[in-house]
């Protein structure tokens, strides 16, 4: 990279787009819809999977609350779990911002970053390099779904804050 300031402009959260980094959680049309409770709900069925079995892991359920952060926002980390998936999902109505790099090597200049909707939860796969929740309106909760067991699940990374998430 150079010295120079690189600005990210977020884009759209896709499940194509996402595809290389984890699974988008959404109720949609495309997903296996079973009807269920006698017919009064329909369960949006499979819709990440999840990967926690590394080293003796176990499933863990928990609420993360997020400040909100205006744009422009300087990355100035990144992180990735080895031995398990991650997933966030939003418990509120607002918006959020995901920054995401190819699991391996880390390279900045892979670096992805996303708009996701309040109705859109993510799912990254083991290795995948991603920013913090980054809330953008209001403070916001997020039902999180990830590793605990043995062994270090998290890598850090800290960067010189030259990429910057930019207004879309």
């Amino acid at each position: 990279m150079t010295d120079k300031c690189r600005y990210l402009t977020p884009i759209p959260l896709t499940p194509a787009g996402f595809s290389a980094f984890g699974d988008v959680i959404e109720a949609t049309p495309d997903a296996t819809i079973l009807s269920i409770n006698d017919g009064l709900a329909q369960r949006y069925h499979d819709l990440a999977k999840v990967d926690v079995s590394d080293d003796n892991g176990h499933t863990l359920i928990s609420i993360f609350r997020a400040k909100p952060l205006a744009l422009p926002i300087a990355i100035k980390m990144m992180e990735r779990h080895p031995h398990g998936s991650q997933a966030f999902i939003p418990m509120g109505n607002n918006p959020y911002i995901v920054v995401v790099a190819p699991a391996g090597e880390f390279d900045a200049d892979k670096i992805e970053v996303f708009i996701a909707s309040s109705d859109q939860g993510v799912n990254y796969h083991k290795g995948t390099w991603h920013h913090f929740c980054l809330a953008t309106l209001d403070e916001s909760d997020f039902l999180v779904i990830d590793r605990g067991g043995e062994g270090d699940n998290c890598d850090a990374l800290v960067l010189d804050g030259k990429l910057i998430i930019a207004e879309s």
